[in-house]
């Protein structure tokens, strides 16, 4: 199945600043994922941009595996603003979202995904399913993907390697 391309929008000085602004923020929250030995994922919701709210990893920790940093994030921003639907939020995480996190993105009707690393194995807007933009649902977000990938990745690369090291 095909599905329809996405939309190109350019990206203003003013928006790569705000873009990278954020994403550090989601790295810092993975990095704070790291010091409590989760995988390293971090995810910041912006409304106008202000900080909504911000998660990182915590599957273990909490001994739930619904614990992303999406979802914990979305979580918090609904409480905060007083409403699931997050109108007008983007969502800035270091890794592609799951089907499962991606699914929660559309249900909160979030606006704009930036992530920053693709992940071939699991990774739902795009690299290995689309659940994001399927032609089926009937809401759209838009997704900007790439920012700040290497540092990103860099990360989940270091936790996992040090990971092995210990096994």
């Amino acid at each position: 199945m095909r599905f329809a391309p996405k939309a190109r929008h350019r990206i203003t000085l003013t928006e790569d600043r705000a873009n990278l602004r954020w994403m550090r923020a989601a790295l810092r929250e993975a990095e704070r994922g790291a010091a409590e030995d989760e995988v390293p994922v971090g995810a910041v919701v912006i409304r106008e941009g202000r900080l909504v709210a911000r998660a990182h990893n915590r599957p273990v920790r909490l001994n739930d595996p619904t614990a992303h940093a999406e979802v914990l994030a979305l979580r918090r921003a609904g409480r905060k603003l007083g409403n699931y639907r997050l109108i007008g939020c983007s969502l800035y995480v270091t890794i592609e979202p799951c089907a499962m996190c991606a699914s929660a993105l559309t249900h909160a009707r979030v606006k704009r995904l930036v992530f920053g690393a693709r992940d071939p194995k699991a990774g739902a807007a795009g690299s290995a399913l689309e659940v994001l933009n399927h032609p089926k649902l009937n809401h759209r977000v838009e997704v900007l993907s790439g920012i700040m990938e290497e540092e990103c990745s860099a990360l989940l690369r270091e936790f996992f390697r040090r990971k092995r090291l210990k096994s």
